[in-house]
């Protein structure tokens, strides 16, 4: 059985309150259904609009692996930090281990990834969870990533 839904819905203006990124760097647009277990669902809608697409290929745009990655750990983050409790705003968050990453298909423009985050282990200020990125329901690329919370 799932544990309860905490937070329904993490908008961009509540993201970006919680995260240093930017653009072009912040690549989650939202978070939805953060559970009480740590786990949820993060978005990423790929555009043509995205500078990496000038040279990741001009001839057959992908979005490249690494920043499938890097949005899994943004959505770490936001899980993370969101969790810690009412009012609690860590300085910064870094991104700590990828571990068992796959690549299964390419991402294009066009697509929404979904990144779904089950957490996996806690120490401290230490996260680490699972991701399954999927488009339309297929898994794109999996990974073990973690994340820490700091002064």
């Amino acid at each position: 059985m799932e544990s309860p839904i905490r937070i329904a819905t993490v908008d961009i203006n509540t993201i970006l309150k919680t995260l240093p990124h930017r653009y072009p760097f912040l690549l989650i647009d939202k978070v939805i259904n953060i559970r009480e277990d740590f786990s949820g669902i993060g978005i990423k809608n790929v555009t043509m609009n995205e500078p990496v697409f000038q040279g990741h290929f001009p001839e057959r745009p992908v979005f490249p692996g690494v920043l499938v990655i890097e949005g899994m750990a943004q959505t770490a983050g936001v899980i993370g930090i969101l969790s810690a409790g009412e009012g609690v705003q860590p300085p910064a968050v870094y991104f700590l281990t990828i571990d068992k990453c796959k690549f299964r298909k390419p991402v294009m423009p066009g697509d929404t990834i979904e990144y779904h985050m089950r957490s996996i282990g806690r120490r401290k200020t230490m996260w680490w969870f699972h991701s399954d990125a999927k488009v339309n329901g297929v898994v794109v690329a999996e990974a073990d990533v973690g994340a820490m919370l700091t002064d």
